[in-house]
Order: C-alpha cells, then structure tokens, then sequence
C-alpha cells in the first residue's frame, strides 16, 4: 500500500499564504496586535505538521527541522532578539540539510539514491540487469554521486537566498508590528523566489538521472518506471 503524501496546496496555503496574511493585515493595534498575530501565524504550521504527524505517524529529519524553525522564529519574534538573528536562522535550515545531503554522498545510502533509484517508482531489477549487461554500473554510480552533490547544492542556493530575503526585507525590530509585516512579505517572497526554483533545479536533476538510466541501459520509459 503506498503512503499517502501529504497535499501540496494545503502546505502552501497553512504554511505560507495563512500566515503571511495574518502577518500582513492583523498585526496591528486595532486588530491582534504584533504578539497575538506572530502566535497565531505561527499556530497554523506548527498545527498542520502535528496534524500530519498523528495521521502519517511519522516525524521525519525534513519535518523535524521545519517544525524547529518555526519555533525560532517565534522565538525571534516574542523575545525581541536582533533581526540579524532571523537571517541566520533562515539560513541555517537549509545549510543543515545540505549538509545531511551532501555527507550522505560519502555514506552506502546517498539521498539522492533513497529517493529516486528505489523500487517505489524504478523496476531496480530490470535497470540492474541492463547495466550490467551494458557494463555501466560504474558510470551510474557516478552519476548517483554528482546527482547528490547537484541536490545538496540545491539547499546551498536555498540558504543564501533566504539569508538575502531576510537582510534585504525584514528590518524593523523584532515584536514591533513592522516586524509581523516584513516578515509576512518574506515568507510569500520566499515561495515564488526560493521554493519554486529550488523544485526546478530538482526537477532538473530528476531528469538528468533519468535520461542517464535510459542511455545506459537502453530501456523504455515504460520499462522504467512502474506503471502502477
């Protein structure tokens, strides 16, 4: 049975889009004001990761780290800490898993291996077969290797660009409703300018490991991929 995924557009909407307005438009005196609003905005990720973990039970490295920065980010946010703090924080997320990404290359599970050369989603056995009978396993496990080192840098491009987003918008002390507003804007920014290339560049290595298999193995799509 295969697990089920959780859905994209309600992570977009609980986790970025909810928040952002209710950073963006109830920060102020005459509404939540700049504490309540940072809390609630908060409430709506940190709700939906503990609603997906009762329902998946199962609380991955990935989720564990997002569910950590939220809480420093209210942190931040509650405590009043330099804003400088918040660019560092964005920043380190993703460096870490960059990290895991790129030291697993020198592990026997490369990331990249655990998730795209499964038996999930490839016929292993077929694919093994034709590589050795074309004697390319060698040259596949090489394109493993730079598939990884492409992935890990992937979070190297996601943690520079938050630390610029986060320099260049939020500004305005922490707990002040300016703070709630700039950091709003710099969570829907982020979307559009961090994640979505950051799913193309992935995307991109996808297919790069695909369009290896099917040149060294001189299989079909079909006999590739599981068609069911």
């Amino acid at each position: 049975m295969t697990e089920k995924k959780s859905n994209p557009l309600t992570d977009l909407i609980f986790n970025v889009i909810v928040p952002s307005v209710v950073l963006m438009k109830l920060s102020g005196q005459d509404y939540l004001g700049p504490v309540n609003a940072l809390v609630l905005a908060l409430a709506f990720p940190v709700v939906l990761g503990g609603y997906e973990l009762l329902k998946h039970k199962k609380f991955n490295f990935i989720s564990l780290l997002g569910f950590i920065s939220v809480l420093l980010t209210g942190g931040i946010g509650l405590l009043e800490l330099d804003t400088q703090w918040l660019a560092i924080k964005e920043a380190l997320i993703p460096g870490l898993i960059g990290l895991v990404v790129f030291g697993s290359t020198f592990t026997r599970y490369p990331i990249v291996t655990k998730m795209i050369f499964n038996d999930t989603v490839l016929n292993l056995d077929l694919i093994k077969e034709h590589l050795n009978k074309h004697d390319k396993q060698a040259e596949f496990n090489k394109c493993l290797t730079q598939s990884n080192y492409l992935f890990a840098s992937t979070f190297v491009f996601s943690a520079v660009m938050n630390y610029v987003l986060a320099t260049t918008i939020v500004t305005s002390p922490a707990g002040s409703e300016a703070f709630n507003e700039e950091l709003g804007e710099m969570t829907l920014l982020s979307y559009p300018m961090i994640a979505i290339p950051s799913m193309l560049m992935m995307f991109g290595i996808f297919y790069y490991v695909w369009r290896s298999i099917r040149r060294m193995t001189h299989l079909e799509a079909n006999q590739i991929f599981k068609m069911q």
